[in-house]
């Protein structure tokens, strides 16, 4: 059993963790470009909360959502609601 996780041990440190181990290279070798990395994953973040805010925006602008305080049935019943069903 030791002989196989030594064998999963060595396949971890050799192939999974073979991106972390570049990328700590680069951050001994080039703070500016370790740091361009943390910048790129921060702007694709951004441009994804800019993208669903504007999809929350073109959802509300069309006031389609049922914003009545007892949409669920399980806060409580709703005579509009459940004359319409």
């Amino acid at each position: 059993m030791r002989g196989f996780f030594e064998g999963v041990q060595e396949f971890a440190e050799a192939t999974l963790f073979a991106p972390f181990n570049a990328l700590a290279e680069v951050e001994l070798s080039n703070w500016w470009l370790a740091n361009g990395v943390n910048w790129i994953f921060m702007l694709i973040c951004a441009a994804a909360i800019v993208y669903w805010i504007m999809e929350i925006k073109k959802y509300d602008a069309n006031d389609t959502e049922y914003r009545e305080a007892k949409a669920h049935g399980f806060l409580g019943k709703n005579s509009e609601l459940e004359s319409n069903i």
